[in-house]
C-alpha cells in the first residue's frame, strides 16, 4: 500500500488566479451569476447582504445598532469565484489533489462557484442567527449543532480534552447511550471543488493540534499522531490503499473554520458503505440546505435563517 505522509513545503502565496482590480469594477448584478434556481437574488436588483463587496458596505456600518442585518463582505478570491459561472469550473482531479497537498498549496483550494454561493449564504445565515441569541456565531453552531459536544460555559464542559486523551474514541457516554470520544469524523458540509469520486472529510478534535510557531505548520510529533490516527481508521485492515487517501490541516490564514480544531481527510472512491459507518450516517448539510432551496414552495423574498435538522 502507498504511503499517506506527504513532503511539506511552505504555503503558497498564490489565493486567487484574479485580478484584485475586479472588485473594484464588478460585473453588473454579479450576485445573480451562481443564484440557485428559484432563489430572489436570481432577479433581484440588489446585492444579498453575504455577497457584498467592501466598497458597497460603507453605509452598512450602522447595522449592528439598528438591528438592520451585518453585511458579509467578499474577499478577493471569494469574488472571483462568484463570478465564474459554474459550468466553466473545472473540478481538480485525484492526482491535482494529491499534488496540491505535497506541495501544500492548501490555498488554491476552492469550491465550486455554486457551493460557494450557498456556502457563504449559509455561514450568513448562521452568524444573524446566533447574533441574535449572543451567542457564538459559527463556533457555537458547530460546537452545539452539528459535533452535538455542547459549548464551554454552556452547560457543555470543556471542549479541549487533556493530553492523554488525544485520538481517544469511545471513550464516554454520549447521546442516545452511544459512546463517543474526543474525535469525530463528519463530511465536510461544503466540500472543495474535486472530482465527483473523492469523499471530503473533516476530522474534529476536542484537543489543539500542534503548529510550529516559526513555520506555522504542524510539529513533526503532530503530523506524526495525525499520520498514525488516519493509517489506523482508513487503511488498516484493507479498508483502503494508501494511494487513495490523502489529509492535510490548513494554515490558519485559510481556514474557514478558526474556533474549532480539525483536519481534513480526502478519500479516493471509497465503498460508500465504508463512509457511513466511519461518519456514522452523517449527511452533508450542504445537502440539507439544498433540499430546502429547491422543494421549498413558500419562499419568502427576504433571507431567513434556515433551521438544520441533523
Amino acid at each position: 500500500m502507498g504511503s499517506i505522509t506527504l513532503t511539506h513545503h511552505q504555503p503558497s502565496s498564490k489565493t486567487t488566479d484574479h485580478p484584485d482590480h475586479l472588485v473594484d469594477n464588478p460585473p453588473p448584478f454579479y450576485w445573480r451569476i451562481n443564484a440557485p434556481p428559484h432563489h430572489p437574488s436570481r432577479t433581484s436588483p440588489f446585492c444579498p447582504p453575504f455577497l457584498l463587496l467592501k466598497t458597497t458596505t460603507s453605509s452598512s456600518s450602522s447595522s449592528s445598532s439598528n438591528n438592520l442585518p451585518s453585511p458579509q463582505c467578499l474577499s478577493p478570491k471569494d469574488f472571483s469565484t462568484i463570478i465564474t459561472p459554474n459550468h466553466l469550473y473545472k473540478r481538480d482531479t485525484w492526482p491535482q489533489v494529491r499534488r496540491r497537498v505535497q506541495e501544500n498549496k492548501l490555498a488554491e483550494f476552492q469550491r465550486t462557484p455554486a457551493d460557494m454561493w450557498r456556502y457563504l449564504e449559509f455561514c450568513w445565515q448562521i452568524k444573524e442567527k446566533y447574533k441574535e441569541g449572543g451567542g457564538g456565531g459559527i463556533k457555537e453552531f458547530i460546537l452545539k449543532e452539528r459535533l452535538k459536544w455542547g459549548v464551554p460555559g454552556d452547560g457543555g464542559g470543556e471542549v479541549v480534552a487533556a493530553r492523554g486523551m488525544r485520538f481517544a474514541e469511545d471513550t464516554k457516554e454520549g447521546e442516545n447511550g452511544e459512546k463517543e470520544g474526543d474525535v469525530k469524523i463528519l463530511w465536510n458540509d461544503w466540500p472543495y471543488g474535486v472530482d465527483e469520486k473523492i469523499v471530503h472529510l473533516v476530522v474534529w478534535t476536542k484537543f489543539a493540534l500542534e503548529d510550529d510557531p516559526q513555520t506555522g505548520d504542524l510539529t513533526e510529533e503532530a503530523r506524526a499522531e495525525i499520520d498514525e490516527f488516519v493509517k489506523k481508521k482508513f487503511q488498516v485492515g484493507g479498508r483502503m490503499a494508501g494511494e487513495h487517501i490523502i489529509w492535510f490541516k490548513n494554515w490558519a490564514h485559510i481556514k474557514s473554520v478558526k474556533a474549532v480544531e480539525h483536519f481534513h481527510v480526502m478519500l479516493f472512491d471509497p465503498d460508500p458503505e465504508f463512509v457511513r459507518e466511519i461518519t456514522k450516517g452523517d449527511v452533508p448539510l450542504g445537502i440539507i440546505h439544498t433540499d430546502e432551496l429547491t422543494t421549498n414552495e413558500n419562499r419568502p423574498g427576504t433571507f431567513s435563517t434556515t433551521e438544520q435538522t441533523s
